[in-house]
């Protein structure tokens, strides 16, 4: 069995084994020819309940002839132009290969002593990421292994920095955080993982572009303070999972200041205009966060995992630290010895950003930037298809790379029966493996969503799908009024 390690005796065997894999996913990529094949779970368990994890086929030809049946086959390739659903990207070369490098070597980012010069480039990564916010001179922050985790370590911080009680601590029960009604899950999650009663997240409500009401907050704060409760932190989304949108961030910055609160943006979604040629100025606000979370694995088309917390005062990171005898004592720090468990959550960690390092240095920021651009101007375009098409209500232009519409025959005028027909199309559309498209609810009725994350997706792909969408829709309506006769 020693013939498997990975070492200075084996790494021919390393070079075929993985050029064999790289082959298979390379053949795959080459020949597909839709996002999905549309194979059922009753159809896929049964394939993969029948293998005996307790007999080894002992080969790699024959482990990657299996792989294709179990996984490789029926895959959703998100590199397919109509896959047009959640937010997974294409990935690009540079990173896979950073993906290949790093799996290998096996770094853990905890400690200086398992990591070496991987170390350091998370923190030229971590640097580079806070000057493109414009956090200053003071931030700092970890990669982290997505959104949610980066959105609990920022409310972590901004519950321990909160006002404290009389006994030096802060009353949970008094703490309250604010998001919008679009935002993310997590950021109600956090708060239960974090001790806060079920009251601590205050929704505020958005208005018709799904931005949240500044005049709604200032209103909510205030009412806050005056029941002798604590404003902990004002959660800002920079790219809302359903819509895309971008709250008002200058305007909250400066209500958070008014009344000392901690100001987290969660831009996973959002973070790509860091690198934008044209759109920068979309988050302009977003250098006055305390916090601000990015998932370099949406828009910078990065492997998953790729994420990051960054924060603008390094000294904050405090709160995530604890030190063990047996990885990283005290004394380190005076030693000035880089350990980045000290700022994380998690500690084996993968060394995550090669993949960024190696991205950067193949293809530029600019490189990744145009990418992101090229998606926003698709979805620009995508929004005057449908904004023009009498089949198709579309709830808000786009401010990033999302379309959230709904297909609304003039034939129909009962709301449930139209919802009905939008579930059926997706899932028929869903079934057949031509395209995948997401969904959502608005005000209740069913919505679908495309989410525009790859630059070779064309207005010409959006209105093919548009126009499945439909066909899937009117045989729904056909063969319910043929049911209602």
């Amino acid at each position: 069995m020693r013939s498997h390690l990975l070492n200075d005796t084996t790494a021919e065997q390393y070079r075929r084994s993985v050029t064999q894999g790289v082959e298979r996913v390379a053949a795959k990529l080459a020949t597909t020819d839709r996002p999905f094949t549309g194979v059922t779970v009753d159809a896929l368990a049964p394939l993969i309940d029948a293998v005996d994890l307790d007999r080894p086929l002992g080969d790699t030809t024959a482990a990657l002839d299996e792989l294709e049946d179990v996984y490789l086959r029926d895959a959703i390739y998100f590199h397919h132009p109509r896959y047009l659903a959640h937010l997974n990207c294409p990935v690009v070369i540079p990173a896979v290969l950073g993906e290949a490098v790093l799996s290998a070597v096996n770094s853990s980012l905890d400690t200086w002593d398992q990591s070496a010069g991987g170390t350091l480039i998370e923190r030229k990564l971590i640097d580079w990421t806070t000057r493109r916010i414009g956090l200053g001179p003071a931030a700092d922050g970890v990669f982290t292994s997505g959104g949610t985790q980066s959105n609990l370590q920022a409310l972590l911080l901004a519950r321990e920095e909160a006002k404290p009680g009389r006994d030096g601590r802060a009353d949970l029960t008094k703490l309250r955080v604010f998001a919008s009604e679009v935002s993310h899950f997590s950021v109600k999650k956090s708060a239960k993982l974090l001790g806060l009663g079920p009251d601590a997240v205050v929704s505020i409500p958005v208005d018709h572009d799904k931005r949240l009401q500044t005049v709604a907050l200032a209103h909510e704060l205030a009412r806050c303070t005056e029941a002798g409760l604590v404003p902990m932190a004002v959660v800002a989304t920079a790219g809302t999972t359903d819509f895309g949108s971008i709250d008002p961030l200058p305007e909250i910055a400066e209500l958070c200041q008014r009344y000392g609160a901690w100001m987290h943006v969660d831009a996973a979604y959002g973070c790509g205009l860091l690198a934008s040629l044209k759109y920068r100025d979309r988050i302009d606000g977003i250098e006055r966060a305390d916090s601000v979370t990015v998932d370099y694995h949406k828009s910078f088309f990065q492997p998953v995992s790729s994420s990051a917390v960054l924060v603008r005062d390094a000294a904050t990171l405090r709160h995530a630290t604890y030190h063990a005898e047996y990885l990283n004592p005290r004394r380190m720090v005076e030693e000035r010895i880089p350990n980045q468990v000290d700022k994380s959550l998690q500690t084996t960690r993968r060394f995550d950003a090669l993949k960024l390092w190696m991205t950067l240095r193949v293809m530029g920021a600019d490189g990744i930037g145009q990418l992101f651009d090229e998606v926003c101007d698709l979805a620009a375009e995508g929004w005057k298809l449908l904004a023009a098409d009498p089949r198709y209500d579309v709830v808000v232009e786009p401010s990033l790379s999302t379309l959230v519409f709904r297909y609304v025959p003039a034939s129909v005028t009962d709301p449930a029966e139209i919802d009905r027909a939008n579930l059926y199309a997706r899932k028929a559309l869903f079934a057949s493996g031509d395209a995948v498209v997401a969904g959502t609810k608005v005000a209740g009725r069913h919505y679908l969503k495309f989410t525009l994350l790859n630059p070779e997706t064309t207005t010409a792909d959006i209105s093919a799908v548009l126009d499945l969408i439909a066909g899937h829709a009117e045989q729904y309506l056909g063969e319910s009024l043929d049911r209602a006769c």
